[in-house]
């Protein structure tokens, strides 16, 4: 196990370029902004990035190219009553409904809540990320006390039906006909399991059989989930299932330059609108109208149903905002909370030290590789790669974000080549006064290599030069493939 105090944490910083994109929004549509040093920034969330890395791990694996691919994952959803439910119909034979509602009740006796309408009736109200797995491990769980969960469960919805049926009694006393009726109408749109559920509320769960329930937290547990492992999670609605710190901090990114956002207009063509058009105008018409007693009585060219064709102008207008700049990203890996995850999970320290080497390297290759995707038919950024990448380890994350405080002016050059210079020559400062190893760096910008040659000619590239995301890590030999 990597012990080592002096590279405990693995500091990742990169410099990406973005072209007419709009990789996250606002609740009102509009890119993310924040003021920072002397000028507004364009932002990224680290949820966006985050979910693109872990996206980025995760398809590698199902492809089978990653390191992670022979590791297990956690899948982070409100459905897992739902998978609860297809595991005992599919793997023990129950029937569907009643499949439904064990899964559900069994769920709730844990503390997790669900939705009140019909089409939240069997979901979560939080996310739950949990093993893959979790829907087969629990439903067998269930299987195998059955008799007892079933008795438990009948116990509950006699609970929740007395409950409503005292709520509905206290209520209707001394209300007028009309609250009666809107309250009415209130449940009858929130269904009988919402309503079931504002009973639950009101009058306590009967508890579950102990061991059923401690088997259940133990099949929410994180066990080998290695992205539960890097990302950790947070369960309070069940604090006994295991919650993890994650092993991955991730900051906001943002643009080294002032926010350039640019309000583009857009025009839609409709399809058969063109096609009319491609067929020009029947004069015919004209010779017609002219020829008609009252011309303005003469009848327009028309729809089969009735309606009038209009042939002119766009299907459809609208306008959206995309912006440009170059960005400042940063992320930092704890290895011992890393392993740690792991160990915790169940896993030998033999086992968990292969597992956290494995998932450092496929880390460093996301962090390098993954973008938000954001409308990614239109105003994403596929294939974009950085201009800089800079790995380095310490007894402590390293964020240079302050570099930045001036924001950078087109005027002064182009603003990646000079976040680069800055980048680097604030790390070399770093390295000298806090005594920590200069690292590795990644390039791919031939402006942004060609500054790396003149450094490494005139003796000052701290950092080692490789050609591979992978390489990035200690973990990876070099010249092997990421």
């Amino acid at each position: 196990m990597n012990n080592d105090a002096a590279t405990r944490y693995l500091s990742l910083h990169s410099i990406t370029n973005f072209a007419h994109v709009l990789l996250v929004r606002d609740d009102a549509g509009e890119p993310k902004t924040s003021p920072f040093g002397n000028a507004e920034r364009v932002i990224l969330s680290p949820q966006s990035q985050r979910r693109a890395d872990r996206m980025h791990l995760r398809d590698e694996a199902n492809l089978g190219t990653g390191p992670l691919a022979a590791h297990a994952w956690g899948v982070r959803t409100r459905e897992w009553a739902l998978r609860v439910a297809e595991a005992l119909r599919d793997e023990h034979g129950w029937e569907a409904q009643a499949a439904l509602e064990m899964a559900r009740t069994s769920l709730r006796g844990l503390g997790l809540n669900f939705g009140s309408t019909p089409n939240t009736a069997f979901l979560t109200k939080v996310m739950v990320f949990a093993p893959e797995a979790t829907g087969s491990t629990l439903a067998q769980v269930i299987q195998e006390r059955r008799v007892e969960m079933e008795a438990w469960a009948t116990a509950v919805a006699d609970a929740t039906a007395a409950a409503a049926k005292a709520k509905s009694r206290k209520k209707g006393k001394g209300k007028t006909a009309p609250a009666v009726e809107v309250e009415a109408e209130d449940r009858e749109a929130e269904g009988p399991q919402g309503e079931g559920e504002a009973a639950a509320r009101d009058e306590k769960m009967p508890p579950m059989p102990a061991r059923a329930k401690a088997r259940l937290i133990c099949g929410l547990a994180p066990a080998d989930a290695i992205d539960i492992a890097l990302y950790g999670r947070f369960l309070a609605e069940v604090a006994s299932a295991g919650n993890v710190d994650g092993a991955i901090q991730t900051t906001t990114s943002f643009s080294v330059e002032p926010a350039a956002i640019v309000r583009d207009f857009f025009s839609a063509a409709d399809d058969f609108k063109i096609a009319r058009q491609r067929l020009g105008t029947d004069f015919t018409d004209a010779l017609s109208r002219l020829n008609a007693a009252a011309p303005f009585d003469a009848p327009e060219h028309e729809a089969s149903d009735g309606y009038a064709l209009d042939d002119r102008g766009a299907g459809m207008t609208g306008y959206q905002n995309f912006f440009n700049g170059s960005f400042y990203a940063h992320s930092v890996l704890d290895r011992v909370q890393l392993r740690r995850n792991l160990t915790n999970g169940g896993m030998d320290p033999g086992h968990a030290e292969r597992a956290a080497q494995d998932a450092e390297r496929a880390f460093v290759t996301a962090f390098v590789n993954a973008v938000p995707s954001a409308k990614k038919n239109t105003t994403a950024a596929p294939g974009t790669l950085p201009k800089l990448v800079l790995a380095h380890a310490g007894p402590r994350p390293y964020n240079y974000a302050a570099v930045f405080e001036k924001a950078i002016h087109r005027h002064e050059g182009v603003p990646s080549l000079i976040a680069a210079e800055r980048l680097l020559q604030h790390h070399a400062m770093i390295t000298r006064k806090q005594h920590i190893d200069p690292g590795a760096v990644l390039s791919y910008d031939i402006d942004t290599i060609t500054y790396l040659d003149n450094l490494r000619d005139a003796g000052k590239l701290g950092p080692t030069e490789v050609d591979q995301p992978a390489e990035l890590s200690p973990y990876c030999p070099a010249g092997q493939p990421a």
